[in-house]
């Protein structure tokens, strides 16, 4: 057994965003060196770790020469090097998750062409190599657009209406998908380590913002019946086994008006919809992707309460040095944690920090949640 705490052990992380600042503080409970690479040099991670290297997770050098002063390499965000990945594995370092199931994972054509392989239900889809290939397409609107790499939080992703609504489309590698009516946007989130054990956190609701495609509120546990969230549990599984992957998933799913469960995509890590665990759950969803990633027994997935996450993103309007507006409002409030991410600059919609409302009753925590909602703004000096 490899002695990872108090040692020599070095672990890398690419990407020092917000999930990585939150991963730290699960390497530093456990005394993990913990050595991070990202592209900015004010990185929410940069003063905390124990060790930073700046550079972009796009290049080939900069992840290869970083992967070689490590033990074991993980991301917290799947727009990495992989051609630098798969070189470093197969010079013996250990990366998870592992780049072959990133490499399909970070290309939302090659995602959903593994779900339709492997029989996960899933919305129907088309690939295009650019504008010019999908406009020549007998087309029938209104369909979901994405890029096939590249999006987050809302970006890269758009509903097209009719004809004109294309001219908005950035001319790339994309995906169109039929529009699916459902009445629950789901997650799962499936924990995996070496040894091939599994564990499920509960099915989380998510409620997200009509204009900016970002989930505003996560609710757990969600608000569904046993049936339909049993049925989200063993899909969530079956990716999972699907993809053989090691680390955390995050299966993003659609139940449908009829309660079919569709898979929409996943993430190979930690993720927004998990936040809540920090506060709710027996161990959160970073503790245990450290657990999982270090081939560790995987931790109690259960929540303790009722958890739900209200996502703190700049308002509209406001750009420039960061304020947090009524913050000592919602810390009078019973159950309220606030979870600042550490960037300095905000912008509209730029997701700065979360708030975790924790509560035994369900529904009141989801009160508590829309009033700090209302009260708390992110905005600029």
């Amino acid at each position: 057994m490899i002695n990872y705490f108090s040692s020599n052990f070095k672990l890398g992380v690419l990407g020092g965003g917000q999930l990585g600042k939150m991963l730290l503080t699960e390497t530093q409970k456990f005394d993990i060196y913990t050595s991070i690479l990202d592209a900015a040099a004010d990185a929410p991670c940069a003063q905390i770790c124990n060790e930073f290297h700046l550079g972009s997770l796009m290049d080939f050098d900069t992840v290869y020469n970083f992967g070689k002063t490590v033990n074991l390499l993980t991301i917290e965000i799947e727009h990495v090097n992989i051609d630098a990945l798969l070189k470093l594995e197969k010079e013996g370092l250990e990366i998870y998750p592992q780049p072959s199931v990133l490499q399909i994972i970070q290309h939302k054509g090659k995602q959903k062409d593994f779900f339709v392989e492997n029989t996960i239900p899933t919305s129907p889809h088309k690939r295009f190599s650019s504008l010019e290939e999908l406009k020549k397409e007998t087309l029938k609107f209104p369909f979901v657009w994405k890029s096939a790499q590249f999006g987050y939080d809302g970006t890269g992703v758009k509903i097209v209406k009719n004809q004109h609504d294309l001219n908005s489309l950035t001319d790339t590698d994309c995906i169109i998908e039929e529009l699916i009516p459902f009445k629950n946007e789901l997650a799962v989130i499936v924990a995996r380590n070496k040894n091939g054990e599994l564990k499920t956190y509960p099915v989380v609701e998510m409620e997200f913002h009509p204009e900016a495609n970002q989930v505003e509120y996560v609710i757990c546990p969600a608000r569904i019946s046993d049936e339909v969230a049993l049925k989200a549990k063993n899909i969530a599984l079956k990716v999972a086994e699907s993809f053989q992957h090691i680390g955390l998933l995050a299966v993003e799913m659609f139940q449908t008006d009829d309660d079919q469960i569709l898979v929409n995509e996943v993430a190979p890590r930690t993720h927004n919809s998990g936040h809540y665990s920090i506060e709710a759950s027996y161990t959160s969803q970073f503790e245990q992707h450290v657990r999982s990633i270090l081939n560790l027994p995987l931790g109690n997935t259960d929540s303790k309460v009722a958890g739900i996450m209200v996502n703190l993103v700049g308002e509209e309007g406001f750009s420039g040095d960061v304020v947090y507006e009524n913050m000592e409002e919602i810390l009078k409030m019973d159950g309220v944690t606030p979870h600042i991410y550490g960037k300095k600059q905000t912008r509209p919609f730029r997701k700065m920090g979360h708030v975790t409302v924790v509560n035994n009753n369900i529904e009141k925590a989801r009160q508590i949640a829309e009033k700090v909602k209302n009260t708390i703004r992110v905005i600029s000096k």
